[in-house]
């Protein structure tokens, strides 16, 4: 049977196939150590978990508007002011199923067939493939340390083109964890705008820095389209939910295709997320943002004895990008033995890179430090063997 052609565009997500194998080895009794998947070893904070619980007693399970409970876009503009600067009328926010559904609803109203999209490469890939499945081109512009791992102005005015419609940025981003500063997010912005073109901007991951402030492209500009999430730094992964901020003029076109592709967000987690932006709960996040860093530093400390550690170590995210080279071209291959020798579980680069990805990996730092440690001395054990 035929499929669309469109479907043949998106490839699959490598590591959920090498996570599968994880499991597989630990289920038959073997030490795994997780470092291949976004997710963090932190349960729900309490008072999400809490307030999703009251929503449930009272029975707040019916439809919410399309666009998302009041209350909850309310807060999250509250979010932007209190803590980026930024004055976000609470009507340009459109609350969604998870950060893929305000890219969902992104793509589909910025991107069509004939339509080329610039991004940063390598890129998360879900990224790549909502674009394709909007008909449009993907033109990947790869990047390395001297742009900071991201998409800056002078990589835009390079390769847009007459057709180019889009750019979009990641920062931090994912696989390098690397940041635009505000400067940079401006000239961007700036540059983009001189074309006519839409800047959509990943801030998935925005609550996650370490050496730099937290800052949002909606305080620079109110042009841009913004994608985030209560996955990452809110700690709300399987509550699948996040936001869409947008221009004014968008807001009305998005809730349309809102009401059409998934009516709206769940509604007991919406109420939970209510909670997220208590100083109850701020609290708790910013523990764990501060253990996250501690990670981060203590995970560089090992790969740097190993000479592996990135020249550029990462601002935000949990995710180290590792060049491999010097042992293998292969990744997926690389990734895949590391797992059968020394039971360490990591993201072969091909996942996330169309340039270079063969000789990359993401380390996620999202367990212990003691764990990190453990996982950095099977690593040197089958490095050994590589030599």
């Amino acid at each position: 049977m035929p499929w669309n052609a469109r479907v043949d565009r998106v490839a699959p997500f490598r590591v959920m196939s090498l996570l599968e194998i994880a499991q597989a080895r630990e289920a038959a009794g073997h030490d795994v150590i997780h470092l291949e998947v976004g997710e963090p070893d932190f349960a729900t904070p309490e008072p999400v978990l809490a307030a999703g619980q009251q929503a449930l007693v009272a029975g707040h399970t019916r439809y919410t508007p399309a666009a998302g409970l009041p209350a909850l876009r309310e807060a999250i503009a509250g979010h932007y002011a209190q803590h980026f600067g930024a004055s976000v009328d609470p009507s340009r926010i459109l609350v969604t199923p998870g950060a893929s559904g305000a890219l969902l609803l992104a793509s589909q109203l910025l991107a069509g067939p004939g339509d080329r999209v610039l991004m940063a490469d390598p890129n998360y890939p879900c990224n790549r493939h909502f674009m394709a499945l909007a008909g449009a081109e993907v033109d990947a512009v790869p990047v390395g340390p001297e742009s900071v791992w991201q998409l800056d102005a002078a990589l835009v005015e390079r390769h847009w083109r007459d057709d180019t419609r889009l750019a979009m940025l990641a920062t931090p981003s994912n696989p390098t964890g690397h940041m635009l500063d505000g400067a940079q997010l401006s000239s961007v912005a700036d540059s983009v705008a001189a074309r006519g073109g839409e800047l959509l901007v990943d801030e998935i991951y925005q609550g996650l820095c370490y050496d730099i402030a937290p800052l949002s492209v909606a305080a620079i500009t109110p042009d841009a389209f913004v994608v985030n999430s209560f996955s990452k730094y809110f700690g709300m992964t399987g509550w699948r939910l996040g936001w869409l901020l947008a221009p004014e003029a968008a807001v009305e076109p998005l809730t349309r295709l809102a009401q059409n592709v998934f009516l709206a967000a769940s509604t007991p987690a919406q109420h939970a997320a209510l909670a997220a932006f208590t100083p109850e709960c701020r609290d708790i996040l910013e523990t764990r943002r501060a253990e996250l860093g501690q990670r981060r530093d203590a995970l560089l400390a090992g790969l740097a004895r190993l000479g592996l550690a990135p020249s550029l170590p990462p601002q935000g995210a949990f995710y180290l990008w590792l060049d491999i080279s010097r042992y293998s071209r292969d990744s997926q291959a690389f990734c895949r033995q590391l797992l059968e020798e020394e039971n360490v579980a990591i993201t072969p680069g091909i996942d996330f890179a169309l340039t270079g990805g063969e000789y990359h990996v993401r380390i996620a730092f999202t367990t212990g430090i003691a764990r990190l440690e453990e996982a950095v001395a099977r690593l040197e054990r089958f490095l050994a063997r590589q030599a």
